[in-house]
């Protein structure tokens, strides 16, 4: 079979591009060439498809052309970001010599691989999300994971059973996962179905314990791991070791920002899986999928990307430890009480970018000029911040107002003066065209661009010499890069041109000459500027690699302004909205006084929100029945009283007169119906997985919030259903955990007869006149009826359908209809019908 050479007649550039891809025989690989980036072969077609950009070929002429796509140089961001959103991974390749003083074909170098889980420009990124790389470890016993981000260098690890890694992954959302190659992800159409990711295929050597191990202490210069947790750690190690091995592998080891490893346990948070998570609506509306009418959408306030992505941390890591809570809730209750500071600190906050981003620039030494005076302009709010904490007391305020005061304050100092003294305000963008370095910095710039100054004067000068000398007053000076400085005259004076002019150039309406003397002082006045650029180039490179030393400094600072806006945000959204500090302790009860849906609260505006109390318990009140008409609220209570118990977990204060929070374990939700087409799965069967995954993993510090088990299949299998479900709580003491159980069959009420711990609830209706008005209120005892008529009334169904339904519900409840909504008197006159005319066709 033909080589490609061969079968393309391949030029010399064509063979050097094949090179390259075959080092990154993975990539999409975008070659530059002059102004553009082009992409060849089957690079190409996927290219025009994705991009929506023309499909033509570089030698349209041969018998086999090769395909080509490609775009101007300029355009390089936008295309990035619609590739890599296709899970594709970049590889940029540049010309790394002049063109001009290239000897045959121009060099060419892949200087940057872009993959979904390892971008670092903010342009491709969602300031208010951390951009995920995961890597997945297999053993004998359980699966390692890791997951860092390379535009943060937050980098942290785990071991899990392998039922709990598809949660944890969905928890996490990476952008890409590498998995050993040969073998599989447990699951991987499913994680894909629920979000967009990219799987990639990693050497497996890289999850060599050993490997591993000796990569990630030469990474933090340590000889021992066991400072970061990681004692024992052996399936954890391999896949944090593998995920850096495949960052330094695209970053080339140029991977400062990331100095620390945290190792951490599922068994440490308020686990909420994935369908409780989408089901209580934390950042995607059920309805719309968007963020709009989500608890983040209303709840997070924050002023700094820094601070968003940290209130993301807090949310999907909610805290079970008693004291973390309470130092959080007893550094807003002093947020709170002083909101005047409060405010003050958060406008100071907004003045603050993306440090962290930055940072990560930092640590890759690709921060830019522009970068840099953006950082000095964040750091200078650093003292004035720590002056607003002065009079705070509590614990945890205390410790960022130390950590902004600590040794580091006078290198953030020093860095400040730094930057001061050598960027110039605004820089030119293009490091290598000069106009980044101050006056003053460096004496051998200052001396050239006197010459190059001085040099313009000194042009300015002989132009009007020159035009005394020779009596020409059009004579002019001027400059273009192919003929550097340059006399014109216009035809008119010609005969007055002195003999020493050489003519270079002849136009319409002008010749263009030089002089011995031009020439002479053009060469000296270029040479400086060309001179400046390379300085100027030499000593950027120098303070971006001197910025290394100063990661620590900003660093801490950045990890204090993160928590600060998480704080200040729930401050300033609990004083204005009336919020209460929970009591929040070890023990089993959740009593909340008159509680608000924090979310709907908000939505509603100037309209009132109907509080609602609950009370639990692990012994009289653990499950809570609550019937009642559809749309009177019952749903809405259910999610109501779990974001209340996850807020409190957060350390925030939360919509209620007062509340008292035992800390729970998990929080399991099923409401609403849903299905999996995708999997082959209906209705009833998702939510039978659904409720079997609560049953299976419930403990007695669990809270499980239940709408309407069992309403997916015939009315006496769901009924039966829901029975069981409720008694197998009850009575499991593996479970026996608080529960919410809204439901529409009434027969469930007599549970309360029979257990205990079973309590009924309704929500309230007024009735009146065939019509029924929502009080939206919950009440002790069960509802009497279901109101499913008037409420379909409520919804606009068609008169005749109503009056029909009511007929047939007063035939049921007279016994005078079966199931199928046909009288029994009917059923027997259709019987001898039939049967007579089966009578007749024997005869």
């Amino acid at each position: 079979m033909k080589s490609r050479t061969e079968q393309f007649n391949l030029t010399p550039m064509f063979r050097q591009y094949l090179q390259i891809k075959q080092q990154y025989p993975d990539t999409l690989l975008l070659f530059r060439m002059g102004d553009f980036y082009e992409t060849f072969f089957e690079d190409a077609k996927l290219t025009s498809k994705i991009l929506g950009i023309t499909l033509t070929s570089r030698n349209k002429g041969v018998e086999n052309p090769v395909p080509l796509a490609g775009f101007p140089h300029h355009a390089l961001d936008t295309y990035i970001d619609k590739l890599i959103k296709n899970g594709l991974k970049i590889a940029i390749c540049e010309q790394v010599e002049d063109p001009k003083l290239a000897k045959g074909i121009v060099k060419r170098e892949v200087v940057q691989i872009i993959t979904p889980g390892t971008i670092l420009d903010k342009e491709f990124l969602n300031s208010k999300k951390n951009n995920f790389l995961c890597a997945i470890c297999e053993k004998k016993y359980d699966f390692g994971l890791a997951f860092i981000d390379a535009s943060t260098g937050e980098f942290h690890f785990t071991e899990l059973e392998k039922s709990e890694l598809v949660n944890e992954i969905l928890r996490i959302t990476p952008q890409e996962i590498l998995y050993p190659s040969g073998q599989k992800i447990p699951k991987q159409d499913y994680i894909t179905s629920q979000y967009p990711t990219t799987f990639t295929e990693f050497d497996i050597w890289h999850y060599d314990y050993e490997e591993a191990s000796e990569r990630l202490k030469k990474h933090f210069s340590v000889s021992s791991l066991d400072g970061f947790g990681a004692e024992g750690k052996y399936s954890g190690i391999c896949a944090a070791g593998a995920v850096l091995a495949y960052l330094e592998k695209l970053k080339n080891n140029k991977l400062s920002h990331i100095t620390s490893l945290h190792y951490y346990s599922t068994k440490n948070i308020l686990q909420i899986d994935n369908l409780s998570r989408r089901n209580l609506e934390l950042t995607q509306s059920i309805r719309s999928g968007d963020r709009y009418g989500t608890f983040i959408d209303v709840f997070d306030k924050t002023q700094t990307p820094m601070g968003a992505r940290k209130f993301i941390n807090w949310l999907y890591n909610p805290l079970i430890d008693v004291d973390k809570i309470n130092r959080r809730l007893n550094a807003l209750r002093e947020l709170v009480d002083d909101i005047i500071t409060t405010k003050e600190i958060r406008g100071l906050l907004s003045n603050i970018g993306d440090l962290e981003r930055i940072l990560s620039k930092i640590g890759t030494l690709r921060v830019k000029p522009r970068d840099l005076i953006a950082l000095k302009e964040f750091l200078q709010y650093a003292p004035n911040i720590s002056l607003k904490l002065k009079d705070f007391k509590s614990d945890l305020l205390s410790e960022l107002r130390t950590s902004l005061e600590s040794d580091y304050a006078n290198t953030r100092q020093e860095l400040v003066m730094f930057i001061d003294n050598a960027i110039y305000e605004r820089p030119n963008t293009v490091i290598t065209e000069g106009g980044v370095i101050k006056d003053g910095y460096n004496p051998e710039l200052d001396e050239l661009r006197l010459i190059s100054r001085d040099g313009k004067k000194w042009i300015a000068q002989l132009e009007k010499k020159e035009k005394d000398r020779t009596k020409i007053p059009s004579l002019k000076i001027s400059f273009n890069k192919v003929f550097g400085y340059y006399i014109e005259v216009t035809k008119t004076h010609i005969d007055k041109v002195p003999e020493h002019y050489i003519r270079k150039q002849t136009l319409v309406n002008s010749e263009r000459y030089i002089s011995p003397e031009l020439k002479e002082y053009e060469n000296k006045v270029l040479g400086a500027e060309e001179r400046i650029k390379q300085i100027e180039y030499s000593l950027f490179l120098e303070i971006r690699t001197a910025m290394v030393q100063y990661i620590p400094a900003i660093k801490e600072v950045v990890d204090v302004i993160a928590v600060l806006d998480v704080l200040t945000n729930f401050a300033y959204i609990a004083y204005y909205n009336n919020y209460c500090q929970p009591v929040v302790d070890n023990g089993f009860k959740i009593e909340i006084k008159l509680g608000r849906h924090p979310v709907i609260e908000r939505l509603l505006g100037d309209k009132p929100f109907i509080p609602n109390d609950v009370y639990m318990d692990n012994e009289s009140d653990k499950i809570l029945i609550i019937t009642g008409p559809n749309m009177s609220g019952k749903s809405t209570y259910l999610r109501q009283i779990g974001l209340l118990v996850l807020m409190a977990h957060m350390g925030s204060f939360i919509p209620a007169k007062s509340a008292h929070i035992g800390i729970v374990d998990k929080i399991f939700t099923r409401v609403g119906a849903s299905d999996n087409l995708a999997l082959g799965q209906s209705t009833f069967l998702v939510e039978m997985i659904e409720t079997a995954n609560i049953l299976h993993n419930s403990t007695p510090r669990s809270l499980i919030l239940l709408d309407e088990i069992g309403r997916g299949t015939s009315t006496f299998d769901g009924l039966s259903i829901a029975w069981a479900v409720v008694e197998y709580i009850h009575e499991n003491d593996k479970i026996s955990a608080k529960t919410l159980f809204a439901t529409h069959y009434h027969e469930l009420t007599e549970l309360a007869d029979i257990f205990k711990g079973v309590k009924n609830y309704n929500v309230s209706v007024k009735d009146t006149n065939d019509e029924i008005i929502f009080l939206y209120k919950i009440a002790k005892g069960g509802a009497d009826q279901s109101y499913g008529i008037q409420v379909a009334q409520l919804a606009g169904v068609p008169k005749p359908v109503i009056n029909r339904a009511k007929e047939i519900l007063h035939n049921l409840e007279r016994n005078e209809l079966n199931p199928n909504s046909i009288s029994k008197r009917t059923k027997r006159k259709r019987k001898m019908e039939y049967a007579q005319v089966n009578l007749f066709d024997i005869h």
